[in-house]
């Protein structure tokens, strides 16, 4: 059992643009198994095209989270997901996602975590 007080924030894995927070909640990220973290996104924040390996189930908490498909990165075909709104995105689906206000969401998928870009020159692990 966790309450708010409970969570540990650390800056989220460099396979992700600086300036998110994450907070595991069960299991751990970087093995096989199921994992939920917590992912608190700041004003502004753009994740580029990318896709997973694993289905990803995710639940806006808090804010207001915009996420759109496909391989190109579009604010004007994605799709608002307020407080409570859910997606479940299907392994190896393309799909981008920002915020416009601070957003705090989970998400839940089986490890090891994985994110893997479209376009190389947006992964913020080759900007280093």
């Amino acid at each position: 059992m966790l309450n708010k007080a409970d969570l540990k924030w650390v800056d989220a894995p460099p396979s992700l643009p600086k300036g998110a927070k994450v907070a595991i909640i069960t299991g751990d990220p970087s093995k096989e198994g199921w994992y939920t973290i917590r992912v608190m996104l700041p004003e502004n924040y753009k994740v580029p095209p990318h896709w997973h390996p694993a289905d990803e189930h995710l639940t806006v908490i808090e804010g207001t989270l915009y996420m759109g498909l496909g391989e190109q990165f579009d604010e004007s075909k994605a799709t608002q997901l307020n407080e409570q709104g859910y997606s479940l995105l299907p392994a190896k689906t393309a799909h981008y996602a920002f915020s416009k206000g601070k957003c705090l969401f989970e998400a839940t998928a089986m490890g090891p975590y994985a994110i893997n870009y479209i376009h190389p020159a947006d992964d913020p692990r080759k900007k280093q």
